[in-house]
Parts: structure tokens; C-alpha cells; sequence
């Protein structure tokens, strides 16, 4: 609790509640990383935790039983749940954060959605959106994808494969974007799993191991046309955003990055505390130089958090403002996720050798956060964003001024 009462970022009575409830799960969850990341396995006991918690119903509205979360409120619950493993808080960030998405855009039919936010509240239901390929790579890039969907009676025949497919294991359904070729644009569609959905165990890497994060196979899967999300308005070019919010959602990203280097801060800094070489007549903490790593990692580590909770603020509070809002939203993930590296490579150079160790979190949480340079928005993408903004900007200015 003393985290929360120190924490400048929790503002109020219900957000100190958010808070508690994530650090709770966090310290169940910690005990379970390392085996899940030596495995690769899924974390099915977490997400039946979270469940039982209630915490996927976070972010659906308060008129089907949820809790209604604001993006900032989203974040406080991610940013403390990936202290205790940044896989699960990933994975459990993409449904969260669709069903914010699905809340603010109202792109679903309304008996669906009822019916889909109800399932959450009741049963547990979560949902991911797939839209990555292998040969397309991220929708972010704006690539077509090769899954198709072509119309026959009563509704649409689903083919295709789907990388990165967060949260697969524990699915029961999802949505997708495919390719409709009669009308040459890309829609959306509510899927199920069922005949002709598989799952490619192909996820095998360095770091986030356990967010199956598996291929999708889809092989004439059938989609009822009243289950086609995207409408027929448009198009279809943002259907690989999911229900663009203009990107508010997707903060849940650097929200994670930064959990996992604020336990890996905690471990660095308790460590220092800790550590009394037969050399030395006190702890590490007490050495000019440990001082100065632990004071870059709180530069680090303040600067991005406050960057991230301004803006989902302002974000909240101002609507009418978000879609001029992608820079600032893209700028707080590339603050944040970079910010996450340096922040768990002083703790490692804190640490020293035996951070490389399997038996201390370190080394895992190094090559968790690594994984944000990967998820949306990238870097290079972000810093033309600023840059086309701020010619753009100088461009008025001329003109006002002529």
C-alpha cells in the first residue's frame, strides 16, 4: 500500500482501488514468471485469476456490469500488473484495450456488442484483434493482408494465417481483418473459434514468452454477415487499427514496459540497500557512482511517467482533441519503452554479474522490454509523425504571418 500512497500518479479513492487490485495479482504472478518464461508456456492460472478478480470486465461500460475504466485509470492497472510479469500484463493489455476501443468507437452491431460486453462481466469472455501477417507484417506499415474473406450465402468465408496472435490460447473468439475482394477494401470480422480456426504454436523467442502470441490458421471459417464489425462505410484502410481510437489504447503498451523496469528499479535499488561487500564498510548504496545509476533510473522513470499519465489525461478529458493527439500518444510509447531498456540496464549494471543469472528476475525483464521496440508505434514511424507536424506547423505560421 505504501507504493499506492506515494505514487503521485494514483489521484483518487477509486484509483488507489485499481492500483491494489494490480499489485495484488502482480505478487501472484511474480511467483509464476520464471517457470512460464523458461517453458514458454501460457499462464492459464493468471488469466483464471484475473477473471475471478474481475479484472477483464475493467474497461467495459458500467451498463453491462463493468467497471468503465478511463484510459488513465487502463494504464495505472497495466503499468502495476507487468511489475509482476510483463507477459501476462501484455497480453491481457490487448483485450483490455480493445474492449476501451469498443466502447469509445460504438463500430459494433448493438445486439452483438450487448451481448459480447455481458459475456466478459459474466463469464470472463476476452477478445484480441489480428491483423499482423507474415508476409505483410505490422497493419501499422499499412501492408494489404493476404487473408481473404469472400462473400457467400448469409455471410463471409474466412482464409488465411495470422502472426503474433496474442492471447490465442485462451481465446474463444476474436476479430480479424481480412481482404473482401469483391468490394477491393479490407473489413473486420467477429470470429469464433470453431471449424476451420487452428493455432500454429510458433511462438519461440527471446523475450514476452509467454503471451502465445501463436500463428492463427483460418481455413473457410464462416462469419454471419451480421458479424462483419467494420460496416460497409469507407474504405476499410483503418480496419487494421482495430476500431481506431485514434491510438489512446494502445498506451497500454508503454504502460507494461514501464511496469517491468519499475521491478526491475525495486530489485536494483533493494539490492544497493542490501549488499555489503567484505571491502566496503556499508551497502553499494552508499558509493557515488550506484547513487548515480539509481538516480538516472528515477530520471528515466519519472520523465516517461509523466509523460504518459499528461497525456492519457489529457486524452480523457479533451475528446475533441485526440485525433490531433497521435504524436503526443506515439512520443509517450517511444519515451517509455526506450526508457524501459536504459531503466533495466543500469539495474543490471547495479546488480553486476550475477544479474545474468536465470535464479534473479533481471535478466528476463532485460529481455522483456526489449520487445516494446517492437509493438506499434515504431520509432521511425513517431519521430516522422513529429517531424511532418512540426514543418507542417511552421508552414501555417508563414502563411498567418504573410
Amino acid at each position: 500500500m505504501n507504493s499506492i500512497q506515494s505514487d503521485p500518479f494514483v489521484r483518487n479513492e477509486r484509483e488507489k482501488g485499481i492500483a491494489a487490485r494490480s499489485d495484488r495479482l502482480a505478487a501472484l504472478f511474480a511467483e509464476r514468471a520464471a517457470l512460464h518464461d523458461r517453458e514458454g508456456s501460457f499462464p492459464f492460472e493468471n488469466f483464471e485469476d484475473l477473471r475471478e478478480a474481475g479484472y477483464l470486465a475493467l474497461t467495459v461500460p458500467q451498463t453491462f456490469g463493468g467497471e468503465e475504466a478511463s484510459l488513465y485509470e487502463m494504464l495505472l492497472a497495466q503499468e502495476r500488473l507487468a511489475k509482476g510479469d510483463g507477459s501476462t500484463a501484455l497480453a491481457v493489455g490487448w483485450h483490455v484495450s480493445q474492449v476501451l476501443q469498443m466502447r469509445i468507437k460504438q463500430s459494433w452491431p448493438p445486439k452483438l456488442y450487448a451481448d459480447f460486453c455481458r459475456s466478459v462481466v459474466e463469464q470472463g469472455a476476452m477478445i484480441n484483434q489480428f491483423a499482423s501477417e507474415p508476409s505483410t507484417g505490422s497493419p501499422s506499415r499499412g501492408g494489404r493482408p493476404q487473408t481473404s474473406a469472400t462473400k457467400t450465402g448469409g455471410g463471409y468465408l474466412l482464409t488465411g494465417r495470422k502472426t503474433f496472435s496474442s492471447l490465442i490460447p485462451v481465446l474463444d473468439q476474436f476479430t480479424v481483418t481480412a481482404f473482401v475482394e469483391d468490394e477491393e477494401r479490407i473489413g473486420t470480422f467477429f470470429v469464433r473459434k470453431g471449424p476451420g480456426v487452428g493455432i500454429d504454436e510458433t511462438w519461440d523467442t527471446l523475450g514476452m514468452r509467454g503471451t502465445g502470441s501463436h500463428d492463427l490458421l483460418l481455413d473457410g471459417v464462416f462469419v454471419p454477415a451480421e458479424e462483419r464489425i467494420d460496416g460497409n462505410e469507407g474504405d476499410g484502410r483503418d480496419a487494421g487499427e482495430g476500431m481506431s481510437d485514434h491510438g489512446g489504447a494502445l498506451l497500454h503498451i508503454p504502460a507494461c514496459y514501464l511496469g517491468i523496469a519499475w521491478a526491475a528499479r525495486d530489485f536494483a535499488v533493494r539490492f544497493a540497500a542490501d549488499y555489503r561487500p567484505s571491502s566496503l564498510p556499508g551497502p553499494i548504496a552508499e558509493l557515488p557512482h550506484i547513487q548515480q545509476k539509481i538516480g538516472e533510473m528515477e530520471q528515466e522513470r519519472i520523465t516517461a511517467r509523466t509523460l504518459l499519465y499528461s497525456v492519457a489525461d489529457r486524452w480523457d478529458r479533451l475528446p475533441e482533441e485526440r485525433a490531433s493527439m497521435r504524436p503526443e500518444l506515439g512520443l509517450a510509447k517511444t519515451v517509455a519503452t526506450n526508457a524501459a531498456i536504459r531503466i533495466v540496464d543500469l539495474a543490471m549494471r547495479i546488480v553486476g554479474g550475477s544479474s545474468l543469472s536465470r535464479s534473479l528476475p533481471l535478466e528476463r525483464m532485460y529481455r522483456d522490454v526489449r520487445a516494446g521496440l517492437h509493438n506499434p508505434p515504431m520509432d521511425d514511424s513517431v519521430i516522422a509523425m513529429l517531424a511532418r507536424r512540426a514543418v507542417e506547423a511552421c508552414r501555417k505560421g508563414t502563411n498567418l504571418a504573410e
